[in-house]
Parts: structure tokens; C-alpha cells; sequence
């Protein structure tokens, strides 16, 4: 924990805290410790390590009733149910040290493989254009950097029907106009859903005001690292302290 969240409460008289991390509390405690059914979480990006550790945890103590995955989450549990997504795509996942978490998502896949949405078709860059590819015609030779349209249509039906939402990375490479098509329906779906949505991590945040959706959110996450221990474990070292310290 930082101490400069943790350390004054045994040193100061009060110790409390202010409005913005009481609404960020508040939100957080909506989704992962009191979620209104049926709760979606989507989880894209880049951060193997953390959606691993996010996964484990909303569908193991029964928090998520659905996972909808993609960006490089995506390929790596593809990759770990047995798909060749091609070389290029294979070697992005070794250079960043994500196989070593193949064992992990495999077994969550054993576990829960009916609650985690994988991709059916992928959107792959050849000679600069979007190729929508199936799962059946994989691999390929290009990057794949986004969802294909399929699945985009299939994640926005579930998305409709939630009534809790949390997200936490695009779906693709969005910055790029022709990869941004998977993150696009996913907000979309999001922002006419009614639900209680809530976003997290900088790329999805970045992703959300790029689009135009952030205004369409019900919380806005700036808690970064917090979010997702917060996700994990339901709870944070400083609200146990706050916790401590408001009975004495």
C-alpha cells in the first residue's frame, strides 16, 4: 500500500476521505460487490496479466455472469484453446511473455468456458485493409487488431441485455479507423443498454472520448492499479484502514 494513503491515519485526529473517492467507492462497490443482474464484464487490452487476475476472480466467486473478451486477451485465450492465430500473432504473445499465463486461462476456460465470450471472427491488417477472418479459417497472416463484425454484433446483444457493466480494455487497436469497429459497437451497445456502466484502464478511457462515449458512461474509473485490485479482491488497503480508523 502507499503509505501516503495508508501512513497519516495513525498519526493524524481524522482521517477521511473526500468526495471523489467516495463516488469512486460507491461505483466500485455497485459493480463488484452488489451488482445489479445480469452483469457483463468486457475485458480487451493489452494487460494479460491483469484480466487474468480480474477473470479468476469476478467468475470464480460468481460477480460476472458473463465474460466478453478481445484485444490481445482475446488472442491469448484463443491461443490457449488450441487456434493458430499465425506466427506474427503467436510471436507478439511470446515477445510479451503472455504464453507463460496460457495455463492459467486455460484452466479458467475448463472452469467457466460458459461465461467467457471469445471472438468468432477476427479482423487481421493485409496490405494496409481490414480482412475479416473466421475462427474456421485462421491462421493468418497478418496482425490481428481487432474483433470481426460478427462477434461486435453478438457482444452488443449481450451488452443490451445487462443491467451492470464494466469495462476494461478495447477490443481492438482503435486508434487506427480501421480497427476501431469492435470498440465502437462495444460503446455503442453500452451507451443504449440503461445499465450501470462503469469504465477503467487508460486506453479504454482514451477509447470512450476518441469515439465521443464518455459522456455516455455512468462512472469513469480513474482509479488505474486501484481498479483492478479493487476488482480482484473487493476491497482496497485504504478502505480497510478507513475502515479501522472510523471505530476508534
Amino acid at each position: 500500500p502507499h503509505a501516503s494513503l495508508v501512513g497519516f491515519a495513525p498519526v493524524v485526529k481524522h482521517y477521511v476521505a473526500g468526495r471523489v473517492m467516495e463516488r469512486e467507492l460507491a461505483a466500485l462497490y455497485r459493480v463488484r460487490n452488489n451488482p445489479e443482474r445480469p452483469c457483463v464484464y468486457i475485458l480487451g487490452g493489452a494487460k494479460a496479466e491483469d484480466t487474468a487476475d480480474v477473470l479468476e476472480s469476478v467468475l470464480g466467486e460468481g460477480i460476472a455472469d458473463s465474460v466478453l473478451t478481445g484485444g490481445l486477451v482475446a488472442n491469448l485465450l484463443l491461443h490457449a484453446k488450441g487456434y493458430n492465430l499465425g506466427d506474427a500473432n503467436v510471436a507478439v504473445l511470446r515477445d510479451k511473455g503472455f504464453l507463460e499465463l496460457e495455463s492459467r486461462l486455460k484452466a479458467a476456460l475448463d472452469k467457466f468456458g460458459d461465461r467467457i465470450y471469445l471472438p468468432e471472427d477476427l479482423a487481421a491488417e493485409e496490405n494496409g485493409r481490414r480482412v475479416e477472418v473466421p475462427l474456421s479459417s485462421l491462421p493468418v497472416k497478418g496482425l490481428i487488431k481487432d474483433i470481426g463484425s460478427r462477434t461486435a454484433e453478438r457482444y452488443a446483444e449481450v451488452i443490451k441485455r445487462a443491467r451492470t457493466i464494466v469495462m476494461n480494455g478495447p477490443m481492438g487497436v482503435f486508434e487506427d479507423p480501421n480497427f476501431s469497429l469492435g470498440t465502437r459497437k462495444v460503446f455503442e451497445a453500452i451507451a443504449t443498454s440503461g445499465a450501470f456502466s462503469l469504465i477503467g484502464g487508460g486506453h479504454t478511457i482514451a477509447a470512450s472520448s476518441k469515439l465521443g462515449y464518455a459522456d455516455k458512461i455512468s462512472h469513469v474509473s480513474t482509479g488505474g492499479g486501484a481498479l483492478i485490485e479493487y476488482l480482484m479482491r473487493g476491497t482496497l488497503p485504504v478502505v480497510e484502514v478507513l475502515k479501522e480508523y472510523s471505530r476508534k
